[in-house]
């Protein structure tokens, strides 16, 4: 359970469902410690949690570099003091076959997107474990149950944040300690402009249709997960899509990814 008012620390905050998290936890008059590498962006964040009744600080930070998340971890421990909620939220994509993605690419999003909740958890689990008290929320994507063809680096690194958060759930049992793994499907986002693709032309304005007609977006999300996390719920699929593809997944796993795969590469090709 969290508490009414949690002290809470959150990575990718400068937009998006970082800022929709930021803005459901000022709903209760939370402290947030917002990161990301986006200055303006937090800035904007922080402006409209104080407005919403919350409590921000703000600091730049890269996931993806173990200096910064001590220096996080430092400062949310100066000014929270006890961190009652832990948002791993920063993340970025990458499309192309495999084989054909630069390496540097694929070590730009493992270093964000796993690493990142990687040192989060290094950072603040053990002192949570040692109060018996706290919560994990990693963010996932049903892209870790559902591989599609042509995204090769975003579908690893999500479902090593399942696997990490599965793990950490089977390490916390009995603590006091909850973890929950967010796995949703399309939203509005701006992931699409940050992301990198290779062998393949994804026309945004086509993504952004995606995510526009989805009838859950950043906002009903946020509420969602968070609400997964006072009921001390692992997994949460915010979308229905979601929720059939993990389904699907776990009775005819072969039979999904054999359709997913080549549907997804023709998609691809089309737009």
């Amino acid at each position: 359970m969290l508490p009414r008012q949690p002290s809470c620390v959150l990575t990718g905050a400068a937009s998006g469902l970082g800022r929709a998290f930021a803005l459901e936890l000022a709903s209760r008059s939370s402290r947030i410690l917002l990161a990301d590498i986006d200055d303006a962006g937090l800035a904007e964040t922080s402006r409209l949690v104080e407005q919403r009744g919350g409590t921000a600080k703000t600091l730049r930070c890269d996931v993806s570099k173990i200096h910064d998340m001590q220096r996080l971890h430092a400062e949310a421990t100066s000014w929270l003091g006890d961190v009652d909620l832990l948002i791993n939220n920063a993340g970025v994509a990458v499309g192309g076959p495999v084989g054909e993605v630069p390496l540097e690419d694929w070590a730009w999003i493992v270093g964000i997107n796993q690493w990142g909740p990687i040192y989060g958890c290094h950072l603040f689990v053990p002192a949570m474990k040692k109060r018996g008290s706290g919560h994990v929320l990693n963010v996932a994507s049903i892209a870790a149950f559902a591989c599609a063809g042509g995204m090769g680096p975003y579908n690893v690194t999500k479902a090593a944040v399942v696997a990490l958060s599965e793990t950490l759930a089977g390490e916390l049992s009995g603590t006091g300690v909850g973890v929950t793994v967010l796995c949703p499907y399309f939203f509005k986002t701006n992931i699409a402009q940050s992301s990198r693709t290779t062998g393949m032309s994804v026309a945004t304005e086509t993504v952004h249709r995606i995510m526009e007609k989805s009838a859950v977006q950043a906002d009903e999300v946020a509420r969602r997960a968070l609400a997964a996390c006072e009921r001390g719920k692992l997994y949460v699929f915010p979308h229905k899509e979601a929720k059939a593809l993990a389904a699907l997944k776990r009775v005819l796993p072969e039979t999904m990814l054999k359709r997913i795969g080549p549907a997804a590469a023709k998609r691809a090709e089309k737009w």
